[in-house]
């Protein structure tokens, strides 16, 4: 048996040891050390699991209309056809291997072996950014509170945002695309810069130069997709995606992150204050409709919320109470 064989095995076993309950503290102390003994495994397992959600999303696997996700009979009932679907699955995925010569999981995208492919794992806390430089020479820099995940091969690029945000400087490459997989979207590019943001089950893409491609996935499907072009930025939620006009400043606003900072143009504060709290600890609270209703056009350092707020104080004549958990601001 291969190292690629024995990972995609070894994967299969914990999957489906995950899927029908919840690891005691021993088994996840020892999955923690498979998954982190080598990129292979850190590879088959992600594959897998991606695969094995997007095709059936765990939960509705076998139910009628009928049944209930939070049904008691029902959770007791999966623990007998998850096993069964996950290896159903698996075995099909090895029956195509042995035709083909290849593993294709859904959502995954290439050919590549984890053998052949480097898997990689970042994140950054609030307040935190983090530079990365990937295989094929592009990078990516991560926003505050941010979660992402990397497989890089010979004949692979991909990425799966799971929550923040990040800007993309991709490096060309005429013969493989860059893939991002961002909730229900997958942003396709050759080579361009671009950011993505994720919250949720909204998602932003913001171009800085060059175009991307964003399609709507279902399930295991690719919908319609949508090309959009430097100085656009795409907004998509559900099966709804606004492209606004073409502006390179709107772009350079939504990117001012990256310098530490924030830009605001006519924004009401509480949306105001959503985005200072992303990236401090000491959040900012408004009290009352009447507070809320101001708007607010300006550039401030992302790391300062007690400065803004004494802009507010001075501007407007708010109340300002600073504690050591909150600025709670009023009138």
């Amino acid at each position: 048996m291969s190292r690629a064989e024995q990972s995609n095995r070894e994967a299969t076993d914990w999957l489906i040891a995950q899927e029908v309950g919840a690891l005691s503290l021993e088994d996840q102390a020892k999955f923690d050390t498979w998954f982190a003994a080598s990129e292979g495994n850190k590879a088959a397992f992600w594959r897998l699991e991606y695969g094995w959600a997007e095709a059936d999303r765990v939960g509705a696997l076998g139910r009628d209309g009928g049944e209930q996700a939070d049904d008691p009979g029902v959770r007791r009932s999966r623990r007998w056809w998850v096993p069964a679907a996950i290896a159903a699955s698996v075995a099909l995925v090895v029956s195509l291997q042995y035709f083909t010569g290849h593993v294709s999981f859904p959502g995954a995208g290439g050919d590549a072996s984890p053998e052949q492919t480097v898997a990689r794992s970042y994140t950054t806390p609030v307040g935190g950014k983090r530079l990365v430089g990937l295989e094929d020479g592009s990078r990516i820099q991560l926003n505050t509170q941010s979660k992402l995940r990397a497989l890089m091969g010979s004949d692979r690029r991909e990425i799966w945002l799971d929550e923040g945000e990040a800007f993309f400087e991709i490096a060309h490459r005429e013969d493989q695309p860059f893939i991002v997989h961002a909730g229900d979207r997958q942003i396709t590019v050759l080579g361009t810069s671009f950011s993505v943001r994720r919250t949720g089950d909204k998602v932003v893409v913001a171009v800085l130069k060059g175009r991307v491609r964003v399609q709507e996935v279902r399930g295991n499907q690719l919908l319609e997709s949508k090309i959009i072009m430097g100085g656009d930025i795409a907004m998509a939620e559900g099966a709804a995606m606004l492209v606004t006009a073409r502006s390179e400043e709107n772009v350079q606003n939504a990117l001012s992150w990256r310098k530490g900072m924030l830009t605001f143009d006519e924004q009401p504060l509480p949306a105001i204050a959503s985005e200072f709290n992303r990236y401090n600890e000491k959040k900012l609270v408004l009290l009352g409709q009447s507070v809320a209703t101001i708007r607010i056009t300006g550039t401030f350092p992302s790391d300062r919320p007690d400065a803004f707020a004494r802009l507010l104080r001075d501007a407007y004549g708010l109340e300002v109470d600073d504690s050591a958990s909150e600025i709670r601001v009023s009138r």
